[in-house]
C-alpha cells in the first residue's frame, strides 16, 4: 500500500479555495502555542479559523492554564490576513484518565496516544459540525513525535460521521516544526519538554534523571 502524501494533499486543497476565491471557515484543533504558531500563520491565509484549545489530556491544571494563556497570547500577536477566534473546550481531565485505563503502561506513540488524538478530534468535529464550520482538523501534525497517518486516518472517519470535512495535513513537511520552533523563539513563547499527559511527562522525567 502506498503512503499517502498528506501535504500533497492539502496544497492541492489550497489551490482549489484559492481558484475559487473562497474563504472557508476552519475550527482548528490546538494542543498548544508552540505547535500552532507555525500552523495558524500557515492556514490564516486561506481560512477563517476558530482555534478550539480542547486538551483534557494535559494536568496538572496549572499546566494546563499556563498553556491556554500562551495559546491565546500568540493569537492576539501573530500577524495574520484573516483575524483569528479562540474557543476553549470543557477542560475534564477525568475523561482523558477514563479512556486511558489499562493502557497507561503502553509505550509513548503507542495505541494510547491513538485514543487520545481520537478523543480530542472527536471533539473538534462536534464543535464543527454544532458551529457549521466548512473544515476541521488539528495541530498536532507539526510534531515529529505525533503519527500523522493515524491522525489523518481518524479525521477522514470522523468526517463521515459528523459531516463535516477534514483537512488533510502533515504540517511537519515543508520545515513546518523547524518554523514553529523559529516563530516560538520569535514570540518568547513557554515550550514544554512533554506532551502533556502524566504518562508523557513520567518519560520526561525518566529520561532527565
Amino acid at each position: 500500500m502506498n503512503k499517502i502524501n498528506y501535504q500533497r494533499e492539502l496544497d492541492q486543497i489550497l489551490a482549489e479555495i484559492t481558484a475559487k476565491g473562497e474563504v472557508p471557515t476552519l475550527l482548528l484543533h490546538s494542543c498548544c502555542a508552540p505547535c500552532s504558531s507555525y500552523v495558524l500563520s500557515y492556514l490564516a491565509s486561506y481560512f477563517r479559523i476558530t482555534l478550539y484549545y480542547y486538551n483534557p489530556n494535559i494536568s496538572p491544571k496549572e499546566e494546563y492554564q499556563k498553556r491556554v494563556q500562551e495559546q491565546m497570547r500568540l493569537i492576539r500577536e501573530l500577524p495574520v490576513r484573516y483575524p483569528i477566534c479562540f474557543e476553549e473546550g470543557v477542560y475534564d481531565p477525568e475523561r482523558f484518565f477514563e479512556m486511558a485505563k489499562g493502557m497507561e503502561d503502553i509505550p509513548e506513540g503507542g495505541e494510547r496516544c491513538f485514543s487520545c488524538y481520537e478523543l480530542r478530534q472527536r471533539e473538534a468535529a462536534i464543535a464543527a459540525a454544532q458551529g457549521g464550520y466548512d473544515y476541521f482538523t488539528t495541530t498536532l501534525s507539526v510534531s515529529p513525535h505525533k503519527n500523522a497517518q493515524k491522525l489523518n486516518e481518524i479525521g477522514l472517519r470522523l468526517q463521515e460521521e459528523y459531516g463535516v470535512r477534514y483537512l488533510l495535513s502533515d504540517f511537519k513537511k515543508k520545515g513546518g516544526y523547524l518554523e514553529s520552533i523559529r516563530l516560538s523563539k520569535e514570540y518568547d513563547l513557554y515550550r514544554q519538554n512533554f506532551c502533556g499527559c502524566v504518562y508523557s511527562r513520567q518519560k520526561m522525567e525518566d529520561r532527565e534523571s
